[in-house]
């Protein structure tokens, strides 16, 4: 059975090393998007994923459809044509200055595409899990109804949804944001979020919580999981937690909230290299987990935690670890010694 993920694939560019934007006369060029970095993931953990956009016909476009290749991504179901592949700049941060990201992606060819375009029950035949994040609705034009039409035909299916909630506020209001995911989560069974996604689009917010002194109180988070399955019967919530200490140095965990009871995985502290995509390598290695391990909430957890915890040590977006590697960092070896 196959995975298929949707959404925007991105040219990014970024000075080299930490340089600022206002300092660099050179960019260097890779290719991103959340859901594309959840394809490459899973492409990692030997499965069956095909990734669902639009892209340029061009050498451009080409050339993102070249870098889902190399990782085993099956491109054949993406669409060619419109004007543009979208863009965006990221400022690696360091210390106590923090990142920074600038996007350059209105009327990409995804964003102009039409609901029409995309043939679900071809798309769909031998799938067994769907997966897009609130990045694509963002993206405006017919894009929300798509992701409508994509869910109601994978439900109609027995396909498993899953949807990382993906708040942008660069790309739409928090009031547009909760109207539109609202009429998308009641066809969604495994609801991913970040510390600040359920407050931001559907105002459900942890207590006792401050991201940005790094404070994370395990309750609270609960909380929140409890009243994001009571409002709309997802059968999981996966919540990343991240206590900031500064653009270097994150404590990483997260939490699987399923029938009632919670299951938290052990805490990491990262020294980051590129905590962009650190989300999407959580919920790859989370729905990597669950379809390999379907009963164990506690491995899931803890193979979601290791994925992204060992993308944040690697450069741009993509997380390039093996499930040999992330079990052996869930499984412990976190030392980080060199491997001969």
């Amino acid at each position: 059975m196959k995975v298929i993920t949707f959404g925007e694939i991105m040219m990014r560019l970024n000075p080299p090393g930490y340089l600022r934007f206002l300092q660099t006369d050179s960019y260097e060029a890779t290719y991103a998007g959340g859901e594309a970095n959840v394809a490459v993931s899973l492409a990692n953990y030997k499965n069956d994923v095909a990734y669902v956009t639009k892209v340029p016909d061009n050498e451009i476009g080409q050339c993102a459809i070249n870098a889902l290749r190399r990782y085993g991504v099956d491109t054949s179901m993406m669409l060619v044509g419109g004007p543009r592949l979208g863009i965006y700049f990221c400022e690696k941060g360091a210390s106590q200055r923090g990142s920074k990201v600038i996007y350059d992606r209105a009327g990409s060819s995804i964003a102009l595409a039409k609901r029409e375009e995309f043939d679900w029950d071809r798309i769909f035949e031998g799938v067994d899990w769907f997966h897009f994040t609130g990045i694509t609705p963002a993206l405006g034009g017919d894009m929300p109804a798509a992701c409508l039409d994509a869910c109601k035909a994978a439900k109609e299916k027995g396909i498993t949804v899953s949807c990382d909630l993906n708040y942008r506020g660069k790309l739409w209001t928090r009031e547009k944001a909760g109207e539109v995911m609202a009429t998308l989560m009641p066809y969604v069974d495994v609801c991913i979020a970040n510390e600040e996604d359920a407050k931001d689009v559907f105002g459900i917010a942890a207590e006792n919580t401050d991201i940005n002194s790094g404070k994370l109180d395990r309750e609270g988070y609960i909380s929140v999981a409890r009243q994001l399955t009571e409002r709309f019967g997802f059968k999981a919530v996966a919540i990343t937690l991240r206590g900031s200490i500064s653009a270097s140095e994150n404590n990483w965990s997260g939490m699987l909230f399923v029938d009632g009871h919670a299951y938290f995985a052990r805490n990491y502290l990262i020294h980051l290299v590129d905590r962009v995509g650190g989300g999407d390598s959580f919920g790859g290695g989370l729905i990597h987990a669950m379809r390999k391990w379907p009963d164990d909430r506690q491995q899931q957890i803890e193979f979601a935690v290791a994925a992204s915890c060992l993308k944040q040590a690697t450069e741009f977006d993509f997380n390039l670890s093996s499930e040999k590697e992330v079990l052996a960092l869930a499984g412990g070896n976190a030392s980080g010694r060199v491997q001969r």
